[in-house]
């Protein structure tokens, strides 16, 4: 717990009294303080938390926010207007935990503008600031769905009373919080804005995390949010130019296990540059974690209300990727009709089935927008005690001649799962059809069903449904089946006619052991899918999807199969080819 020398020992400074405009960004004189503030870290038992060791739990797994919450957290200082709007706009989907220094001057507040007193939760708390993204803690459980915890860093500001908050909101909902407060191994800075999480071990920053913690190595980062946090691969970005706070979901986000929502200039603007470089560097270097290439969405990044970019002028850093998840809904910032309608038509897109809203971060008098912050900046989630996790990399298009499209799902309750299902149909006006899925691998917990083979031509539409034994229900997409996942179903002939343009050379080497070449060339620019199947037809890997143009060279990791006859089926629009593949 936060020790109440914080307070006394910054009372008399109006810096740090409850404030009401205090900026994302370092206020004046705060980054002169940052140093002496963070020394009382170190050798000064008045300032050390509660617990600021690593969990004793094993199998940590810090949850995504796409994951089911049990509340969605604001401060209620500035921008009140917006805060407003995030209440009406999730209150119907979770309960609204507010921290206010007066709930009955919220109640009035929000009474008087017609947002109804429900579903809401108030923790009376001192505060320093509304960014509670970047000084709130995360969810992590034990045993990957168990011994909910929150974990606190070190905030990046010297804002005591914000850095207190999590000890609060921890104390208020009955949850153990674990703080990176200990010095010299486990004092880790860092802010929640420039932070992602995929929900199975790999999360994603910027390398500010690196610069606001020179006295530890790129490795002893690493230790820290292992023992944590549970993330076993954490991938740092070079930060932007034009982005003055470097928070990643000012231009990205993960929306799933395999797709990042990357904000996109218009070529040479403002950070655009960078942003590309830095996408081509992940594509290149790492794949989701179902070993698959990400899968990318890119979304536009407007100009502010004065025609400017960022890097014109103080040009405000305006960004449609700067949302939160509350369970079936996902809230997102707005600023002009012309940018907004294909920012929502692509949300829509790729958000099956999410009641979508947005909100005006650009509305005068006090645009939010124009503080380097938006929804994501002033929003955090406490997720379940109790999750039922349900883990599936969705299925692309397939093939008429297979013999079914296996679905497969990881997907576990602390209490032990007692059925799943696939529920498809290829009319979703005559409903859906259920499948029971069929523990495949009790180690990892994968449950199988196979969808029956498909005319060309069919589109497909499915979810998955599992119960725990505690009787716990959960589907995924969480919004079936309103939402649900899709794939088309084609032709595939075997072979590339002479002519095409498009062609897959021999793999090499084969039989395979390690490191293995599928080489791809396009004549022209060429939507494709790689997949490796087994002799049943079973899809066994996505290998690769996405466009290509000349020489492409996929690769495949040999070691990571079992030995065994395999077939390499490339798809395009342009035709298919398969290629037979010996594991040895």
């Amino acid at each position: 717990m936060k020790k109440h020398f914080f307070l006394v020992l910054f009372a008399g400074s109006a810096l740090f009294q409850m404030a009401q405009d205090l900026p994302k960004g370092f206020a004046p004189g705060e980054r002169e303080q940052m140093n002496s503030y963070l020394e009382k870290f170190s050798g000064n038992t008045a300032f050390r938390p509660l617990i600021n060791t690593p969990p004793p739990f094993t199998k940590l797994r810090n949850a995504a926010e796409w994951e089911e919450i049990q509340t969605l957290t604001i401060t209620w200082t500035s921008y009140t207007p917006i805060h407003r709007q995030i209440i009406l706009a999730a209150q119907n989907d979770t309960k609204i935990t507010i921290v206010c220094s007066d709930s009955n001057a919220v109640k009035t507040n929000l009474n008087s503008n017609s947002v109804p007193l429900t579903n809401l939760r108030f923790v009376i708390a001192p505060f320093n600031s509304v960014w509670i993204r970047d000084y709130f803690g995360n969810s992590v459980y034990g045993k990957h769905v168990d011994s909910l915890i929150l974990v606190d860093w070190i905030y990046n500001r010297p804002r005591p009373l914000d850095d207190a908050v999590p000890t609060a909101i921890a104390n208020n909902l009955n949850i153990p919080i674990y703080e990176t407060t200990s010095s010299p191994n486990w004092n880790l800075i860092h802010t929640g804005g420039n932070y992602m999480s995929d929900g199975l071990g790999t999360a994603f920053s910027s390398t500010l995390t690196d610069s606001e913690n020179p006295t530890k190595t790129a490795a002893m980062i690493d230790t820290i949010m292992k023992k944590f946090m549970g993330i076993n691969r954490y991938i740092r970005m070079p930060t932007l130019p034009y982005d003055g706070i470097h928070h990643i979901d000012m231009h990205m986000k993960l929306i799933d296990e395999e797709t990042l929502l990357v904000g996109q200039y218009p070529p040479g603007i403002a950070d655009g540059p960078q942003i590309e470089a830095n996408l081509a560097w992940i594509l290149a270097n790492y794949n989701s974690v179902f070993g698959t290439p990400y899968k990318v969405v890119r979304i536009p990044m407007p100009k502010d209300r004065n025609n400017l970019w960022p890097n014109q002028n103080g040009g405000w850093y305006c960004t449609f990727t700067n949302g939160v998840f509350v369970n079936r809904s996902y809230i997102f910032p707005t600023y002009y009709q012309q940018y907004d309608t294909t920012a929502f038509r692509i949300l829509k897109q790729n958000l099956p089935g999410y009641k979508i809203t947005g909100i005006d971060c650009d509305e005068p008098g006090s645009p939010i927008i124009s503080a380097s912050g938006a929804i994501h900046c002033i929003t955090h989630a406490v997720h379940v005690k109790d999750p039922l996790l349900i883990t599936h990399q969705r299925l692309n298009t397939k093939c008429s001649n297979d013999p079914s499209y296996t679905v497969s799902a990881k997907v576990v309750h602390k209490s032990g799962i007692s059925s799943a299902t696939v529920y498809w149909t290829n009319d979703t006006l005559n409903g859906f059809t259920p499948l029971n899925m069929t523990l495949a691998n009790i180690a990892t917990n994968e449950y199988t069903a196979a969808i029956p083979t498909q005319t060309a031509g069919t589109k497909v539409y499915y979810y998955i449904s599992a119960s725990a034994v505690s009787g716990k229900v959960m589907t995924r997409p969480i919004t079936a089946p309103l939402g649900r996942w899709n794939f088309d179903v084609q032709n595939c002939i075997v072979g590339v006619k002479e002519n095409s343009t498009l062609k897959m050379n021999s793999v090499y080497p084969n039989p395979a052991g390690s490191i293995t070449c599928i080489p791809l060339f396009s004549e022209g620019s060429s939507f494709v899918k790689v997949t490796l199947y087994n002799t049943l037809g079973q899809e066994i890997a996505r290998l690769y999807e996405g466009e290509i143009q000349g020489e492409k060279n996929v690769f495949l990791h040999a070691e990571n199969y079992p030995k065994g006859v395999y077939f390499i089926h490339l798809n395009s629009d342009k035709g298919s080819e398969i290629q037979k593949l010996i594991i040895k």
